[in-house]
């Protein structure tokens, strides 16, 4: 059972910065993607930073490029979500994310494991 636990948000002046993180656990797929997710009150949710297991660089949204890193560690327990330079459109329920086994091309349908997710509110 894959499970997954955002931690990390809460709330910032524009500019700041905040660290997610994401435990993982039960994710013993071959081929997946992991990622992070948010969502804006009245606003579908989207994809920010997404990780492949067939490698090569992570995907990541046009309007956060340059602002959020996402990682994982060498276990792949847990993923990251580094996000600099805040704006207050950045402000949104965020997501820790995981494919099904063979969703290795990170579209979003395959993502099938949310978390509860984690809050970040961004103020001028």
């Amino acid at each position: 059972q894959v499970q997954l636990e955002e931690s990390g948000g809460g709330s910032v002046q524009a500019g700041g910065s905040l660290r997610l993180s994401c435990e993982i656990s039960g994710l013993t797929f071959r081929r997946y993607c992991v990622g992070w997710f948010r969502q804006a009150p009245g606003q579908e949710r989207e994809g920010i930073a997404l990780i492949s297991t067939r490698g090569g660089p992570p995907s990541i949204r046009d309007s956060v490029r340059g602002r959020f890193t996402i990682s994982q560690n060498s276990a792949k327990d847990m993923l990251y979500l580094q996000m600099t330079s805040l704006k207050p459109e950045d402000t949104a329920m965020y997501y820790c994310a995981a494919t099904r086994d063979g969703g290795s091309m990170c579209r979003t349908e395959d993502f099938a494991f949310f978390g509860q997710g984690t809050q970040v509110t961004v103020s001028l």
